[in-house]
């Protein structure tokens, strides 16, 4: 996606430890016309799939899933990383480790959210390590239900999760595939930008 890749490219940020800062459009500031494009891009490649539930884990997958959602005219269930007083007491749970906040979390959604037959799309912000991709395929698993597929605004191609994620058949989409950040400059997979 074009759009994505030249705003990561003239915003993004490289940070040391192969961090890319993109909260000015993505994750704590919302480009919307972007997102809005983003949700257009995740429901054309996954049209005809019979999907009827998007899933992702909060908080930075919300806005891609949620674009994604209404362009697939879909309801959107998002993993808690933390207890609610609110939270069902009949939940699904997966650990799920953080390696940007260097941290474990249980992750958990509503058992009434996630039905046995149900055709869940996973939609996330970033896949690196793959913890989170993991952690919600287990949920899925859990629940009876049949992972079709996941939708990931930018994949680091190479840290393992993609590689983990396709290795147990899970298909992903990035839209943008990161190759490498050396010298503090991205550079895609596809390197046409």
């Amino acid at each position: 996606m074009d759009a994505l890749k030249q705003k990561i490219l003239n915003e993004g940020q490289v940070l040391p430890g192969n961090v890319l800062k993109v909260d000015h459009f993505l994750n704590h500031q919302i480009d919307p016309e972007l997102m809005y494009q983003i949700g257009q891009a995740f429901a054309g490649f996954f049209a005809g799939r019979n999907i009827n539930r998007i899933l992702t884990i909060e908080a930075s997958g919300i806005p891609p899933a949620l674009m994604t959602g209404l362009a697939m005219k879909l309801p959107v269930v998002f993993a808690k990383k933390t207890e609610a007083a609110n939270l069902d007491t009949d939940f699904l749970a997966a650990s799920v480790y953080s390696f940007t906040r260097q941290r474990e979390y249980t992750i958990r959604v509503s058992r009434k959210y996630l039905q046995p037959g149900d055709r869940v799309l996973v939609i996330d912000d970033f896949l690196a390590n793959g913890q989170a991709l993991l952690g919600l395929a287990d949920i899925i698993s859990q629940a009876g239900a049949d992972f079709v597929g996941a939708g990931i605004v930018i994949e680091k191609a190479f840290q393992q999760g993609g590689e983990l994620a396709r290795e147990r058949g899970i298909e992903v989409h990035s839209l943008a595939k990161i190759q490498d950040m050396t010298d503090g400059k991205v550079h895609f997979c596809d390197d046409h930008l």
